[in-house]
């Protein structure tokens, strides 16, 4: 016997789509990486001479790091592209591009404290 989906059924099934790739959207939206400027800009207290001066110490800070690095952090966090925009970009898996950027904030870290 075949079975025939009734017209419920079948939009029933089509806004389960439509809702999973909504919540799949917003999902992947909420695990970019914050940009240096926009966590500049959601400050209130920050004055346009320190956001000048923060701007400046962050590019000597990434002038530190190796080419590699440098071009990972420069692309999620100046660029504010996810990680697997910049994996597909770089010919990378979308883990090694997460490692990359886990050393070099380690790095950064390092520079910072010493």
């Amino acid at each position: 016997m075949d079975k025939q989906q009734t017209a419920y059924e079948r939009l029933k099934v089509q806004v389960d789509r439509i809702g999973w790739r909504i919540q799949y959207r917003a999902k992947t939206i909420r695990k970019r990486e914050y940009s240096f400027y926009d966590l500049e800009y959601m400050r209130t207290d920050v004055s346009f001479t320190d956001g000048s001066e923060n701007r400046m110490m962050i590019e000597q800070l990434i002038n530190t790091l190796p080419p590699q690095g440098k071009l990972i952090i420069y692309k999620l966090y100046i660029q504010d592209q996810t990680e697997s925009e910049v994996a597909l970009q770089l010919n990378m898996s979308q883990q090694a591009v997460n490692k990359w950027k886990r050393k070099m904030i380690e790095q950064l870290s390092q520079t910072v404290s010493s």
